[in-house]
């Protein structure tokens, strides 16, 4: 059975830091592209960084320079550290593993 589990969610003023993780269990992990998504109220969900098993990063526009997305092999976990947070990027940020798998998700409310 896959999981997904994020955490490091939660409430930040803008101009702060956030690192969300993503612990996953039941596949091959280090073979396998993770990504991070989020949806925001009334939007659809769209990517906001994806790591290779080679750990080569792809950012959106609107993060890149701001959120760095990296990978632990080892504790099959990946990580969004996200800075200079903007109330635009308030949504609920979901782990996805092999474009595949999803984590419940965890939210990021980021306050003015």
């Amino acid at each position: 059975q896959v999981q997904l589990v994020e955490s490091g969610g939660g409430l930040v003023q803008a101009g702060g830091s956030l690192r969300l993780s993503c612990a996953v269990s039941g596949i091959i992990f280090r073979f396998n592209l993770m990504g991070w998504y989020r949806q925001a109220p009334g939007k659809q969900r769209e990517l906001v960084a994806s790591i290779t098993s080679s750990d080569f990063a792809n950012y959106a526009d609107s993060v890149k320079g701001r959120f760095t997305v990296s990978r632990d092999n080892a504790k099959k976990s990946v990580y969004l550290q996200m800075n200079s947070l903007k109330p635009e990027d308030t949504a609920v940020y979901y782990c996805c593993a092999a474009e595949t798998y999803w984590g419940k998700g965890t939210l990021v409310t980021v306050s003015s």
